[in-house]
């Protein structure tokens, strides 16, 4: 599956995903896209149906609770009021249609409790009318963001002030309303999957984009659910997101939903089962990893961060390749994203075995010399305190052999001329650490060190004398030359 991934996240569906009797269902006419959004863009044969407009004053009238009429009339009544919520309401004007808004919102309320109750199960009509006024509600073109309007290049997503969609109230309580249909025992999957199709799940991913932190909250929650619920959904799902962070990664670095689906992915892969197939270290090596490349990184790397971890607890082996993927992608010149990776490299050692981390510890080791030596003086002690961890400290103390040797030199400069007093301190510290844990190979490390030191300083005292010989045969050229100059001047007068 994953092979076919790669080939782009824009592709011709194959024919067996065209003719799959579930890709197309009701609500299917409803578009969902956003040119400037990047959204992705899913087809629908069936012709695009404009939303109904909002219902002329006073015709909307409030009708019978589920409690006041009789148990057979309850499937035509929930109808009813689902065409009801079917109408759309302008929220950027608080007092037009005031009355309208709120016979919706508690008709809403209502259809909550109802399916919340199971006091009547549902017929198929009604779960297909449901879907069709869900789709209707949240199906909708995102707005674009700030920077679209202005022209502007994209701010940092941490200081950006977030879109709150206006319709919230409204917006609220159908999500509520999808989310108890999804998780209620009552609901029959066999049915439930005639509506939640491919192209209704394609539409929710798409919501994701939303810059409403509310909204996203829901459609994780629901999306999970669904996964969860329907199994024959699961490898379209994660087909779906695997190619909205192709997109992310590769085309357009901004996603406002790249927290929320890794936080769908991170219970996902606890779930693996062992061993694992080819297709999740596939996901884990063209997706993940490759996630740490994206500027905005701060804002989902909590969530990466401990989908990667898992996949190193579920099977060791993946270390090497996590660690190595770390280094590929390490930031040079942004600080912040380096101590970020700082943390997450420690949370993967952490779960390393000793045959896995000798793989690596020499471009390992390397990467962290550098970062000792960080004029940043919070990179240089982010890396210091990867001593403060035992594992760590252990592993290192079974290749002390091969490690001391490459970071020797980086805490001998940091003792000479590190600006930082805390630095210097965490420095010597783990200088003393090294030189108990074996004194005859720090001594043989010092040695080496001070030769190589000796041998640079008369390197450069060799290279200076050579210039400055140079530059001697340059000025008495000159003068020779002038002289001659100055000769031929006083023949011609």
């Amino acid at each position: 599956m994953f092979k076919k991934i790669m080939k782009g996240g824009h592709r011709k569906p194959s024919k067996s995903e065209a003719n799959e009797p579930s890709s197309y269902g009701p609500g299917s006419n409803v578009v969902v896209s956003h040119a400037s959004r990047g959204a992705l863009t899913t087809s629908s044969p069936s012709p695009v149906t404009a939303t109904p407009p909002p219902p002329p004053m006073g015709s909307v009238e409030p009708l019978p609770l589920f409690r006041d009429v009789p148990v057979s009339e309850r499937q035509t009544l929930f109808l009813r009021k689902l065409q009801n919520c079917c109408f759309q309401f302008d929220f950027t004007d608080t007092i037009k249609n005031a009355r309208e808004k709120e016979i919706k919102r508690q008709t809403l309320l209502e259809l909550v409790d109802f399916i919340q109750s199971g006091a009547s199960k549902i017929s198929e009509s009604c779960q297909e009318e449901m879907i069709k006024m869900i789709s209707v509600n949240i199906f909708r073109c995102l707005p674009p963001a700030s920077h679209e309007n202005t022209g502007q290049e994209p701010a940092d997503p941490e200081e950006e002030e977030p879109y709150l969609e206006p319709s919230w109230p409204h917006l609220q309580l159908v999500y509520e309303l999808l989310l108890r249909y999804v998780v209620s025992t009552d609901t029959d999957t066999k049915v439930a999957k005639r509506y939640i199709d491919h192209s209704f799940v394609l539409k929710l991913l798409d919501l994701f984009d939303s810059e409403d932190p509310r909204e996203r909250e829901y459609l994780k929650t629901i999306l999970h659910r669904i996964y969860g619920k329907f199994m024959v959904h699961r490898p379209f799902i994660r087909k779906a997101i695997n190619n909205i962070f192709y997109r992310f990664i590769y085309e357009t670095e901004r996603h406002s939903g790249i927290g929320e689906l890794l936080e769908i992915l991170g219970s996902i892969i606890n779930g693996f089962a062992l061993p694992m197939k080819e297709e999740h270290k596939l996901f884990l090596i063209r997706v993940l990893i490759p996630l740490h490349k994206p500027k905005p990184i701060a804002v989902y790397h909590q969530q990466l961060s401990y989908c990667i971890v898992q996949f190193v607890e579920k099977d060791y082996k993946l270390a090497d390749t996590v660690i190595r993927g770390l280094l590929k992608y390490w930031p040079v010149t942004n600080c912040t994203k380096e101590n970020l990776f700082l943390g997450e490299l420690e949370e993967v050692l952490e779960a390393t075995q000793p045959v896995e981390f000798q793989r690596c510890m020499v471009p390992l080791f390397q990467q962290i010399g550098r970062c000792l030596n960080s004029s940043h003086f919070q990179v240089a002690e982010r890396a210091l305190f990867l001593w403060n961890n035992e594992h760590i400290v252990g592993l290192i103390a079974q290749n002390r052999s091969v490690i001391l040797p490459i970071i020797y030199p980086a805490l001998e400069k940091n003792i000479q001329s590190h600006w930082n007093q805390a630095v210097h301190g965490l420095t010597a510290n783990i200088k003393k650490m090294f030189m108990e844990m074996d004194p005859e190979l720090f001594e043989e490390c010092r040695r080496q060190y001070e030769e190589k030191q000796a041998k640079s300083k008369q390197v450069e005292e060799q290279r200076q004398f050579t210039w400055k010989r140079l530059a001697e045969a340059a000025a008495e050229r000159d003068g020779v030359g002038g002289g001659e100059g100055e000769e031929d001047h006083m023949i011609t007068s």
